[in-house]
Protein backbone atom coordinates (compact mmCIF):
# COMPACT_ATOMS: atom_id res chain seq x y z
CA UNK A 1 0.00 0.00 0.00
CA UNK A 2 1.64 2.93 -0.89
CA UNK A 3 1.12 5.79 1.78
CA UNK A 4 -1.34 9.28 1.43
CA UNK A 5 -0.17 11.52 -1.73
CA UNK A 6 1.18 8.60 -3.41
CA UNK A 7 5.00 8.77 -2.17
CA UNK A 8 6.28 5.33 -2.80
CA UNK A 9 7.01 3.60 0.60
CA UNK A 10 10.81 3.24 1.45
CA UNK A 11 12.23 -0.46 2.00
CA UNK A 12 14.24 -2.27 4.36
CA UNK A 13 15.81 -2.95 1.83
CA UNK A 14 16.75 0.32 0.42
CA UNK A 15 17.75 1.34 4.19
CA UNK A 16 20.53 -1.62 4.00
CA UNK A 17 21.67 -0.59 0.50
CA UNK A 18 22.48 2.78 1.99
CA UNK A 19 24.08 1.23 5.42
CA UNK A 20 26.29 -1.10 3.33
CA UNK A 21 24.65 -4.25 5.26
CA UNK A 22 22.74 -7.37 4.72
CA UNK A 23 18.61 -7.23 5.06
CA UNK A 24 18.93 -9.41 7.45
CA UNK A 25 21.25 -7.14 9.46
CA UNK A 26 19.46 -4.50 9.29
CA UNK A 27 15.83 -6.68 9.94
CA UNK A 28 17.80 -7.45 13.60
CA UNK A 29 18.76 -4.13 13.91
CA UNK A 30 15.01 -3.21 14.52
CA UNK A 31 13.30 -6.36 15.59
CA UNK A 32 17.04 -8.18 17.62
CA UNK A 33 18.95 -5.71 18.47
CA UNK A 34 21.69 -7.73 20.18
CA UNK A 35 22.36 -9.71 17.69
CA UNK A 36 24.03 -7.25 15.65
CA UNK A 37 27.02 -4.65 16.94
CA UNK A 38 26.47 -1.44 18.16
CA UNK A 39 28.29 0.08 14.69
CA UNK A 40 26.07 -2.07 12.74
CA UNK A 41 22.86 -0.86 14.23
CA UNK A 42 24.17 3.19 14.21
CA UNK A 43 24.82 2.32 10.64
CA UNK A 44 21.29 1.36 9.76
CA UNK A 45 19.11 3.74 11.95
CA UNK A 46 21.50 6.57 10.30
CA UNK A 47 20.99 5.46 6.82
CA UNK A 48 17.08 5.03 8.01
CA UNK A 49 17.19 8.58 8.87
CA UNK A 50 18.55 9.55 5.58
CA UNK A 51 15.84 8.42 3.70
CA UNK A 52 12.80 8.94 5.78
CA UNK A 53 12.18 4.89 6.70
CA UNK A 54 9.93 5.19 9.72
CA UNK A 55 10.54 1.40 10.69
CA UNK A 56 9.57 -1.91 9.82
CA UNK A 57 5.85 -2.20 9.20
CA UNK A 58 3.46 -3.88 11.06
CA UNK A 59 1.18 -4.81 8.53
CA UNK A 60 4.18 -6.32 6.54
CA UNK A 61 5.20 -8.76 9.47
CA UNK A 62 1.65 -10.10 9.72
CA UNK A 63 1.14 -10.76 6.34
CA UNK A 64 2.88 -11.38 2.94
CA UNK A 65 1.09 -8.36 1.26
CA UNK A 66 1.72 -6.28 3.74
CA UNK A 67 -2.13 -5.27 4.48
CA UNK A 68 -3.79 -5.93 7.46
CA UNK A 69 -6.78 -4.92 6.61
CA UNK A 70 -8.01 -2.89 9.33
CA UNK A 71 -8.15 1.14 9.95
CA UNK A 72 -6.87 2.15 13.21
CA UNK A 73 -9.02 4.73 15.41
CA UNK A 74 -6.72 6.94 17.59
CA UNK A 75 -8.70 8.16 20.50
CA UNK A 76 -6.80 10.42 23.11
CA UNK A 77 -9.94 9.60 25.53
CA UNK A 78 -10.26 7.20 28.20
CA UNK A 79 -10.88 3.98 26.29
CA UNK A 80 -14.52 3.79 27.99
CA UNK A 81 -15.69 6.97 26.13
CA UNK A 82 -15.63 4.98 23.34
CA UNK A 83 -18.55 3.06 24.09
CA UNK A 84 -20.38 5.33 26.51
CA UNK A 85 -20.60 8.97 24.63
CA UNK A 86 -23.45 9.46 22.22
CA UNK A 87 -21.43 11.23 19.92
CA UNK A 88 -18.47 8.71 19.77
CA UNK A 89 -20.46 5.91 19.56
CA UNK A 90 -21.96 7.05 16.13
CA UNK A 91 -19.12 7.80 14.99
CA UNK A 92 -17.87 4.82 15.19
CA UNK A 93 -20.45 3.30 13.87
CA UNK A 94 -20.16 5.19 10.89
CA UNK A 95 -16.65 3.75 10.23
CA UNK A 96 -17.73 -0.04 11.36
CA UNK A 97 -20.00 0.64 8.18
CA UNK A 98 -17.66 1.31 6.23
CA UNK A 99 -15.08 -1.52 7.54
CA UNK A 100 -17.51 -3.97 7.02
CA UNK A 101 -18.14 -2.77 3.29
CA UNK A 102 -14.83 -3.56 2.42
CA UNK A 103 -13.89 -6.47 4.29
CA UNK A 104 -12.04 -4.81 6.96
CA UNK A 105 -11.82 -4.79 10.82
CA UNK A 106 -11.37 -1.31 12.98
CA UNK A 107 -8.45 -1.48 16.25
CA UNK A 108 -9.12 1.68 18.94
CA UNK A 109 -6.13 3.05 19.68
CA UNK A 110 -6.00 4.70 23.09
CA UNK A 111 -3.45 7.68 23.27
CA UNK A 112 -3.41 8.71 26.95
CA UNK A 113 -0.63 11.97 26.62
CA UNK A 114 1.55 8.97 28.28
CA UNK A 115 5.33 8.92 26.81
CA UNK A 116 4.39 5.57 24.56
CA UNK A 117 1.68 6.95 22.44
CA UNK A 118 4.08 7.36 19.42
CA UNK A 119 5.14 3.86 20.20
CA UNK A 120 1.66 2.63 20.24
CA UNK A 121 0.99 4.79 17.14
CA UNK A 122 4.21 3.07 15.27
CA UNK A 123 3.77 -0.37 16.26
CA UNK A 124 -0.41 -0.56 15.64
CA UNK A 125 -0.91 -2.93 13.15
CA UNK A 126 -3.30 -1.51 10.76
CA UNK A 127 -3.63 0.02 6.99
CA UNK A 128 -4.64 3.40 7.86
CA UNK A 129 -5.06 6.21 10.54
CA UNK A 130 -8.83 8.44 11.42
CA UNK A 131 -7.36 10.38 14.66
CA UNK A 132 -10.56 11.68 16.81
CA UNK A 133 -10.70 15.38 17.50
CA UNK A 134 -7.56 16.86 19.12
CA UNK A 135 -5.16 19.62 20.48
CA UNK A 136 -2.53 21.32 17.92
CA UNK A 137 0.39 20.26 19.65
CA UNK A 138 -0.68 16.67 19.91
CA UNK A 139 2.36 14.50 19.64
CA UNK A 140 0.13 11.66 17.79
CA UNK A 141 0.01 13.73 14.91
CA UNK A 142 3.54 13.39 14.17
CA UNK A 143 3.59 10.25 14.73
CA UNK A 144 0.88 9.04 12.96
CA UNK A 145 2.27 11.04 9.60
CA UNK A 146 5.65 9.34 10.15
CA UNK A 147 3.90 5.97 9.70
CA UNK A 148 3.30 7.06 6.66
CA UNK A 149 -0.12 5.50 5.95
CA UNK A 150 -3.17 6.77 4.70
CA UNK A 151 -4.58 9.26 7.86
CA UNK A 152 -7.51 11.47 8.17
CA UNK A 153 -8.00 13.79 11.39
CA UNK A 154 -11.65 14.21 12.27
CA UNK A 155 -12.45 17.79 13.57
CA UNK A 156 -9.59 19.35 13.78
CA UNK A 157 -6.75 20.20 13.28
CA UNK A 158 -5.41 20.56 9.83
CA UNK A 159 -2.62 18.52 9.10
CA UNK A 160 -0.14 18.77 6.12
CA UNK A 161 -0.75 15.10 4.60
CA UNK A 162 -3.65 14.15 6.73
CA UNK A 163 -7.02 14.33 5.21
CA UNK A 164 -9.43 16.20 7.78
CA UNK A 165 -13.16 15.69 7.64
CA UNK A 166 -15.46 18.55 9.54
CA UNK A 167 -17.96 20.73 10.01
CA UNK A 168 -17.75 24.53 9.92
CA UNK A 169 -18.01 24.80 13.78
CA UNK A 170 -17.11 28.45 13.69
CA UNK A 171 -20.10 29.07 11.43
CA UNK A 172 -22.68 26.95 13.29
CA UNK A 173 -21.42 28.14 16.82
CA UNK A 174 -22.59 31.35 15.32
CA UNK A 175 -25.98 30.35 14.45
CA UNK A 176 -26.86 28.54 17.72
CA UNK A 177 -25.49 31.37 19.82
CA UNK A 178 -27.83 33.61 18.29
CA UNK A 179 -30.48 31.25 19.18
CA UNK A 180 -29.39 31.29 22.94
CA UNK A 181 -28.87 34.76 23.18
CA UNK A 182 -31.88 35.66 22.01
CA UNK A 183 -33.58 37.85 24.70
CA UNK A 184 -30.60 36.95 26.89
CA UNK A 185 -28.88 39.78 29.55
CA UNK A 186 -25.99 37.15 30.87
CA UNK A 187 -25.11 34.56 28.46
CA UNK A 188 -22.74 32.35 29.55
CA UNK A 189 -21.28 29.10 27.51
CA UNK A 190 -20.34 25.36 29.02
CA UNK A 191 -16.98 24.70 26.74
CA UNK A 192 -15.08 21.88 25.94
CA UNK A 193 -11.91 21.70 27.07
CA UNK A 194 -9.20 24.47 25.99
CA UNK A 195 -5.81 22.13 25.68
CA UNK A 196 -4.57 18.77 26.61
CA UNK A 197 -4.13 19.51 30.23
CA UNK A 198 -8.26 19.62 30.61
CA UNK A 199 -8.42 21.75 33.22
CA UNK A 200 -11.75 22.56 34.65
CA UNK A 201 -12.49 26.65 35.33
CA UNK A 202 -14.35 29.28 35.05
CA UNK A 203 -13.60 32.54 33.38
CA UNK A 204 -14.85 34.69 30.58
CA UNK A 205 -14.05 35.57 27.52
CA UNK A 206 -10.96 38.37 27.27
CA UNK A 207 -9.75 36.19 30.15
CA UNK A 208 -9.66 32.54 27.44
CA UNK A 209 -5.84 31.46 28.14
CA UNK A 210 -4.73 29.92 24.28
CA UNK A 211 -7.26 27.22 22.96
CA UNK A 212 -5.56 24.52 21.40
CA UNK A 213 -8.40 22.12 20.96
CA UNK A 214 -9.70 23.43 17.26
CA UNK A 215 -13.36 22.33 18.04
CA UNK A 216 -13.72 24.29 21.19
CA UNK A 217 -11.52 27.26 19.23
CA UNK A 218 -13.89 27.68 16.01
CA UNK A 219 -17.11 26.81 18.08
CA UNK A 220 -15.81 29.87 20.99
CA UNK A 221 -15.32 32.39 17.86
CA UNK A 222 -18.86 31.70 16.57
CA UNK A 223 -20.27 32.15 19.77
CA UNK A 224 -18.49 35.44 20.54
CA UNK A 225 -19.95 36.94 17.18
CA UNK A 226 -23.12 35.60 18.09
CA UNK A 227 -22.72 37.26 21.35
CA UNK A 228 -21.53 40.11 20.04
CA UNK A 229 -23.53 41.13 17.18
CA UNK A 230 -26.19 40.66 19.98
CA UNK A 231 -24.67 43.69 21.72
CA UNK A 232 -22.51 41.85 24.46
CA UNK A 233 -18.94 42.36 25.17
CA UNK A 234 -16.49 39.38 25.07
CA UNK A 235 -15.69 39.95 28.39
CA UNK A 236 -19.12 39.87 29.88
CA UNK A 237 -19.45 36.46 28.75
CA UNK A 238 -19.06 33.76 31.37
CA UNK A 239 -17.31 30.71 29.99
CA UNK A 240 -17.74 27.36 32.50
CA UNK A 241 -14.81 25.02 31.19
CA UNK A 242 -15.27 21.01 31.93
CA UNK A 243 -12.44 18.60 31.47
CA UNK A 244 -14.66 16.24 29.53
CA UNK A 245 -17.88 15.68 27.66
CA UNK A 246 -19.56 14.78 30.92
CA UNK A 247 -23.19 15.28 31.77
CA UNK A 248 -22.83 15.51 35.71
CA UNK A 249 -19.89 17.65 34.98
CA UNK A 250 -21.76 20.06 33.12
CA UNK A 251 -24.35 19.85 36.01
CA UNK A 252 -21.93 20.62 38.70
CA UNK A 253 -20.26 23.69 36.70
CA UNK A 254 -23.36 25.01 35.93
CA UNK A 255 -25.15 24.48 39.58
CA UNK A 256 -22.28 27.05 40.84
CA UNK A 257 -22.86 29.38 37.81
CA UNK A 258 -26.74 29.56 38.66
CA UNK A 259 -25.54 30.10 42.29
CA UNK A 260 -24.01 33.10 41.48
CA UNK A 261 -24.85 36.81 42.78
CA UNK A 262 -25.62 37.31 38.60
CA UNK A 263 -26.70 33.82 37.51
CA UNK A 264 -27.01 33.58 33.52
CA UNK A 265 -30.13 33.33 32.01
CA UNK A 266 -29.04 32.12 29.11
CA UNK A 267 -26.60 28.92 28.54
CA UNK A 268 -25.09 27.57 25.33
CA UNK A 269 -23.46 24.13 25.87
CA UNK A 270 -20.97 22.76 23.43
CA UNK A 271 -22.47 19.35 23.63
CA UNK A 272 -26.34 17.47 24.21
CA UNK A 273 -24.50 15.33 26.85
CA UNK A 274 -23.77 18.84 28.59
CA UNK A 275 -26.70 20.31 27.84
CA UNK A 276 -28.64 17.64 29.93
CA UNK A 277 -26.90 18.53 32.82
CA UNK A 278 -27.63 21.85 32.41
CA UNK A 279 -30.88 21.18 32.45
CA UNK A 280 -31.03 19.16 35.59
CA UNK A 281 -28.87 22.26 36.84
CA UNK A 282 -31.93 24.67 36.20
CA UNK A 283 -34.52 22.28 37.38
CA UNK A 284 -32.45 21.48 40.48
CA UNK A 285 -32.57 25.52 41.68
CA UNK A 286 -35.93 25.70 40.51
CA UNK A 287 -35.17 27.96 37.25
CA UNK A 288 -37.65 27.69 34.22
CA UNK A 289 -36.66 26.11 30.81
CA UNK A 290 -36.58 28.73 29.17
CA UNK A 291 -38.30 31.77 30.61
CA UNK A 292 -35.79 32.08 33.25
CA UNK A 293 -32.37 30.23 31.40
CA UNK A 294 -32.40 29.41 28.06
CA UNK A 295 -30.23 26.49 27.37
CA UNK A 296 -28.86 25.07 23.75
CA UNK A 297 -26.95 21.80 22.80
CA UNK A 298 -25.11 20.41 19.84
CA UNK A 299 -25.35 17.33 18.07
CA UNK A 300 -29.45 16.66 18.04
CA UNK A 301 -28.92 13.33 20.06
CA UNK A 302 -31.68 11.40 21.49
CA UNK A 303 -31.45 13.42 24.47
CA UNK A 304 -31.87 16.86 22.66
CA UNK A 305 -35.15 15.67 21.17
CA UNK A 306 -35.90 14.52 24.74
CA UNK A 307 -35.82 17.45 26.90
CA UNK A 308 -36.88 20.02 23.75
CA UNK A 309 -33.18 21.45 23.38
CA UNK A 310 -32.43 23.71 20.59
CA UNK A 311 -29.57 22.41 19.10
CA UNK A 312 -26.94 21.87 16.06
CA UNK A 313 -27.21 18.72 13.79
CA UNK A 314 -24.41 17.40 12.38
CA UNK A 315 -24.38 13.47 11.19
CA UNK A 316 -21.28 12.32 13.52
CA UNK A 317 -22.29 8.78 11.58
CA UNK A 318 -21.86 9.98 8.14
CA UNK A 319 -18.49 11.79 9.16
CA UNK A 320 -17.37 8.48 10.72
CA UNK A 321 -17.72 6.89 7.09
CA UNK A 322 -16.55 9.67 5.66
CA UNK A 323 -13.25 9.77 7.67
CA UNK A 324 -13.07 5.74 7.08
CA UNK A 325 -12.95 6.48 3.55
CA UNK A 326 -10.63 8.93 3.33
CA UNK A 327 -8.03 6.24 5.64
CA UNK A 328 -9.43 3.39 2.69
CA UNK A 329 -7.66 6.04 0.20
CA UNK A 330 -10.74 7.57 -1.56
CA UNK A 331 -10.53 11.36 -1.86
CA UNK A 332 -11.77 13.37 0.73
CA UNK A 333 -15.57 13.83 0.51
CA UNK A 334 -16.77 17.88 0.96
CA UNK A 335 -17.66 19.91 4.03
CA UNK A 336 -20.05 17.77 5.73
CA UNK A 337 -23.89 19.43 6.25
CA UNK A 338 -25.54 20.77 9.54
CA UNK A 339 -28.37 22.61 10.70
CA UNK A 340 -29.95 24.61 13.80
CA UNK A 341 -32.69 23.00 15.25
CA UNK A 342 -34.61 24.98 16.79
CA UNK A 343 -37.25 23.27 19.89
CA UNK A 344 -38.17 24.98 23.40
CA UNK A 345 -35.44 25.60 25.21
CA UNK A 346 -34.76 28.52 23.68
CA UNK A 347 -37.17 32.17 23.43
CA UNK A 348 -38.63 32.77 20.93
Amino acid sequence: MEPSGGAKRVTLAQVAERAGVSVMTASYAYNRPNRVSDRARSKVLAAAAELGYAGPDPSARSLRRGSTRTLGVVMGEHLSYAFEDPAAVSFLAGIAGVCADHGYGMTIVPATGAADDAARITDAAVDGFIVWTTSDDDPVLEAVRATRRPAVVHGGPAVDGMGLVSIDDRAAAGAIGAAAWAGAERPAIVSFPLSRDRRTAITNGAALPDVTFPVTRERLEGYRRAAEDAGFAWQDVTIAVCARNDAAEAERIAATLLASAEPPDAIAAMSDQQASGVVRAARAAGRAVPDDVAITGWDDAAVAARLGLTTVAQSLRDQGAACAQVALGRPAPGTPAWSLIRRTSTRP
